[in-house]
């Protein structure tokens, strides 16, 4: 062959392996430029949510300093927030705030409060029992939650002042705030039975007085004239705790007449009238009936005590948050299924079973404690208390304005786990309401305090009716 032909053989044969390394050297950039596109892009992502990020942390952080934009502060959260906190969770959002924030008052105040105390264990020892009463007093105020000024100020009550059923309450209170106290338990252990005795002692009196009242006859001219007035009492009372202004004659006049009073606002007029109309609902429908409570017979008792009042309300259980002093009612969206579990305990046969007055103490403290409406609870629990008395044979108890200190501090004792204090004002406020009855019924009558005069009974002599065994009444000055 000749040489120009193996020359042009070659020659072609170098050309097209140099197309062919060519091509593969351009197959083999191609991945390598895919990757350095998804490392560029990569890398622009990764900054780019590291920036928001960081403006979003940025955002949360509650610690800025100089010109750095804060976040805006919102008085309220949006709605959808809103009424959302349950009674539980915002009890330990509290406590946990309570805990972690130092309060150097409260520090103060517990020192305050040991160092009277030191003082009026002295004053004990020495004698000088006024002054030891003012500086124990003194003590429980500053620091009503600490076990040793509970625990010695029991003991002064129950040694010194005699008052073992007072001294009993001490020592409980000291226990609930720390069950282990040893002094406290060695004198709860001690007057836990004797106080016992003494409550049923004064249930078995009480009982005695319904029984002889029970015994007067329906058309007796007495009985009729004082339950006339003390149901205008009745009224008059429960409103005022409230802070109703009207006096009693002007009670009166607007629940016979149904006349304006001059210079008073008409929502003063419309709750007189709002329980007049409850309380007779109550006297001509539920006293009588046969059966259960239900929680439509509670929203009837409501409709007519707000009615006048708050006509949209009335009847309905409320839609948000209520704040009532110190306690945190359960929130609205509880308050159907706590009702409900209130109703199965009305009529459980343990509660049946109870003695009359602690029934309807109770039935009113949970009542209340629930709160189920937005106003016009405290009235509809002492209607629904007194319809219970009512139906075991009780006039219906009048709790005194004057006392509305008493009453609210016991509910408030309640709250923190002791319920004996209140059962045992409902009781006191009993036996005073059934000594009305039988002392305006009796031949004595025109010895007591007329029924018009604000008190029944006065604050500083408490007249207590003691009964023979024939029934009669003797008068005593405890």
């Amino acid at each position: 062959m000749p040489p120009s032909c193996g020359s042009e053989s070659y020659t072609a044969l170098a050309q097209s392996m140099h197309m062919t390394s060519e091509k593969n050297a351009v197959k083999s950039m191609e991945p390598n430029r895919l990757r350095i596109f998804l490392v560029f892009f990569s890398g622009i992502g990764v900054a780019v949510i590291g920036i928001l990020a960081s403006q979003y942390l940025r955002g949360l952080s509650t610690e800025f300093t100089g010109h750095e934009l804060r976040r805006v502060f919102s008085p309220l959260p949006s709605e959808s927030f809103l009424n959302i906190y349950e009674e539980d969770t915002l009890n330990r959002a509290l406590k946990t705030l309570e805990i972690q924030t130092p309060n150097p008052t409260k520090k103060a105040s517990v020192s305050e409060a040991l160092t009277s105390l030191h003082l009026a264990l002295e004053m004990k020892l020495s004698g000088k029992q006024k002054k030891a009463v003012k500086l124990f007093q003194h003590a429980v105020t500053l620091a009503p939650k600490h076990p040793d000024v509970l625990n010695h100020y029991g003991e002064f009550l129950e040694y010194m002042q005699k008052d073992i059923i007072k001294a009993d309450e001490f020592y409980v209170r000291a226990l609930t705030y720390q069950p282990t106290h040893e002094g406290a338990l060695v004198n709860r252990q001690r007057t836990a039975r004797v106080v016992e005795e003494l409550d049923q002692m004064m249930l078995r009196r009480i009982d005695e007085k319904r029984d002889a009242l029970s015994a007067i006859p329906e058309n007796d001219i007495a009985l009729i004239r004082v339950k006339k007035e003390a149901y205008f009492q009745h009224i008059y009372h429960t409103v005022g705790i409230e802070g109703n202004t009207m006096n009693l004659a002007q009670t009166r006049a607007i629940v016979e007449t149904r006349t304006a009073v001059a210079g008073k606002s008409i929502d003063e007029h419309n709750e007189i009238l709002g329980l007049d109309a409850a309380m007779k609902y109550i006297n001509a429908t539920l006293v009588n009936r046969v059966g259960s409570i239900s929680i439509k017979d509670i929203i009837e008792i409501h409709r007519r005590v707000l009615g006048h009042v708050d006509p949209l309300e009335s009847g309905h259980f409320r839609r948000t948050q209520v704040y009532v002093g110190g306690h945190i009612p359960p929130g609205p969206s509880d308050i159907h299924v706590l009702m409900e579990e209130f109703a199965s305990w009305l009529n459980s046969e343990s509660a049946i079973r109870m003695h009359p007055v602690r029934y309807a103490a109770l039935a009113h403290y949970k009542l209340v404690h629930i709160h189920p409406f937005s106003d016009g609870n405290g009235r509809t629990s002492r209607l629904l208390m007194n319809m219970i008395l009512m139906q075991a044979g009780y006039p219906p108890v009048i709790i005194h304005k004057q006392h509305r200190h008493k009453y609210y501090e016991n509910l408030q004792i309640a709250n923190a786990g002791d319920i004996r204090p209140f059962v045992r004002f409902i009781a006191e406020c009993t036996e005073q309401t059934l000594d009305l009855f039988l002392w305006a019924t009796s031949e004595f009558s025109r010895q007591v305090p007329a029924l018009s005069q604000d008190s029944l009974l006065p604050e500083d002599n408490h007249n207590t009716i003691i009964l023979d065994h024939e029934g009669s009444g003797d008068f005593e000055n405890d």
